[in-house]
């Protein structure tokens, strides 16, 4: 079963989401500071405003200002952990502090430093790790498009494959360029292609090199709606040796 959380749109689809989620509901009724750490785009400032929704937001980039905030304010989601100037001093003043503290924190800090800081602890995997989710958060982004660009598509499972490099927000981006792709003309991509090119011409090889533009995506299309490269070669008019060579020679955008 998905869980939607309104105010922050978590979701909760995998195991993993779904008892973070549970732990999420618990702090919600505990004055305890928590700790939610993870990779970039799993969603660890989405819980952390589920369970703090009225806290302010401070990033440790700040410091004196986080420092002051932890003296005045009765509750604060702090961010971005990993990149604190002086980690031992902020656990200081967090544990010196009256007030309620939700600390978000990526991947580059030692656990075993924060084991008596933080008598809760998340741990938000990458989508990775979290297959089931990744539909439900299509579908989110989906509908977040249609909202924003006012115009309504029907959505249906993606063909493409998502692109979870930077987990929620790459594959946000991705839904976002496929919903605005999907009324795009040919007038349109030729003007992206002239704004892509614009500052990179210069070269005495130019033509060569930016002909994978047109290469790859063609290919990957090709490949994906005949299955064969057999088939494609006979469609595209190549021999099938120069096809293969191409496919070669694009294989780190993922042709195979």
């Amino acid at each position: 079963m998905v869980q939607v959380v309104v105010v922050t749109n978590f979701l909760g689809s995998s195991r993993a989401s779904q008892e973070a989620f549970k732990t999420a509901n618990l702090l919600k009724t505990l004055n305890v500071n928590a700790l939610i750490y993870g990779e970039v785009g799993t969603g660890k400032l989405t819980l952390a405003r589920y369970i703090l929704p009225n806290a302010a937001l401070y990033a440790t980039e700040n410091f004196e200002t986080l420092l002051e905030a932890l003296t005045s304010q009765t509750e604060l989601i702090i961010t971005q952990l990993e990149k604190t100037p002086n980690l031992q001093r902020l656990l200081d003043a967090i544990s010196e502090s009256t007030a309620r503290v939700i600390v978000v924190s990526g991947e580059g800090v030692d656990q075993e430093l924060l084991q008596d800081s933080f008598s809760v602890r998340i741990h938000l995997p990458p989508l990775r790790e979290r297959m089931e989710d990744i539909l439900p958060l299509v579908e989110l982004f989906h509908d977040e498009a249609n909202r924003i660009f006012g115009e309504q598509h029907h959505f249906s499972e993606p063909t493409y494959k998502p692109d979870l490099s930077e987990n929620a927000i790459s594959l946000r981006k991705q839904v976002f360029l496929h919903y605005q792709f999907s009324n795009i003309t040919e007038e349109n991509i030729l003007e992206i292609m002239e704004q892509f090119l614009e500052d990179k011409l210069g070269s005495k090889n130019d033509y060569r090199e930016f002909l994978y533009l047109y290469e790859v995506p063609l290919i990957r299309v090709g490949l994906r709606k005949f299955k064969s490269q057999l088939k494609l070669s006979d469609k595209l008019g190549l021999n099938r040796n120069t096809l293969r060579k191409k496919i070669v020679e694009h294989s780190h955008f993922g042709l195979e």
